[in-house]
């Protein structure tokens, strides 16, 4: 880990998972303070303003930044510490901790903030591979989790258009009217140079396993193996969709033969119509083209042993 600075610059969203871990941020702050060296809590009304925020952070000399929140939170820090040698850790306190989880971080905030304070304090860090997103105007995103680019992209896009209902309630519907909806699309998968030419209704591609809360899309999925997991599920009845559907939790969706599974280090997605979500946030249009980085982000902990 960095000793640049010596200093741990914290990003905290107040209303991951739905504000219910507020009381617990000056704890937090206090748990990872006893790792001995200064913490900083930075400051920021939007997500523009957290990434501003990482990213100078960074730059004045940070040894290490800690995300939390969830993984919207997460997804606004890498953006900072991806490539660099500064030391990255997340307190999971939103509705979906995937990369949280993935990093093998207990799943209760307090613990996960004082299992982060021993790393520090040990200097114990590891590297773990990200993907690299670059879109169609050249944008260019970093994400640890997962690129949704079919039906549960079209589900995030349709519920963020909607201003009611608030809360699970809103995605429910935005599911159902999906669903109503659902057809295959025409994509162009090029995976390692190979062309697929396809009718899909889900296209996901893997950094690690999870996203949405626990839900297996991409199950094979390995944060240091320097390939990205494509799950495609190509063209099923509505029916078939909605009973496969459930099984993403349990990652036993690929067993069905609608399901195919690719490994690539660069895969390039391309449909009409689709606006890609990574870590659950909105990136931008297909196409994209998403290469894995091996090694490019450094994390708080021991593999297994945080």
């Amino acid at each position: 880990m960095s000793d640049r600075a010596g200093s741990v610059a914290v990003l905290a969203n107040p209303t991951a998972g739905r504000g219910r871990y507020r009381g617990l941020l000056p704890e937090v702050v206090q748990l990872l303070g006893a790792c001995g060296r200064p913490v900083t809590l930075l400051e920021a009304q939007t997500a523009d303003e957290a990434e501003d925020a990482c990213r100078r952070a960074v730059a004045e000399g940070a040894a290490a930044l800690v995300a939390v929140g969830g993984d919207g939170t997460v997804h606004r820090a890498l953006q900072a510490v991806a490539g660099t040698d500064v030391a990255f850790g997340v307190v999971p306190a939103g509705t979906g901790n995937d990369f949280a989880a993935e990093l093998g971080l207990p799943a209760e905030a307090l613990a996960a903030a004082e299992a982060l304070a021993g790393a520090l304090a040990g200097g114990r860090t590891r590297r773990v591979d990200l993907a690299e997103l670059t879109g169609p105007a050249g944008e260019r995103r970093w994400y640890g989790a997962v690129l949704a680019a079919g039906f549960d992209a079209l589900v995030n896009e349709r519920a963020n258009r909607m201003r009611w209902p608030r809360g699970e309630r809103r995605y429910d519907i935005a599911i159902l009217a999906e669903l109503i909806r659902l057809r295959p699309r025409a994509y162009r998968i090029t995976v390692d140079g190979t062309v697929h030419e396809v009718e899909a209704l889900m296209v996901a591609v893997g950094n690690g396993a999870s996203y949405g809360g626990g839900m297996r899309i991409t199950p094979t999925a390995d944060l240091t193996d320097g390939l990205l997991d494509i799950v495609v599920v190509g063209r099923i009845s509505r029916l078939t969709f909605m009973r496969i559907k459930p099984r993403v939790y349990a990652g036993t969706h690929i067993e069905h033969p609608a399901a195919t599974v690719h490994r690539a280090s660069t895969v390039e997605v391309a449909a009409e119509g689709i606006t890609a979500y990574a870590d659950g946030e909105r990136v931008c249009p297909l196409p994209v083209t998403v290469r894995c980085v091996p090694g490019a982000l450094t994390v708080l902990g021991d593999a297994g042993q945080v």
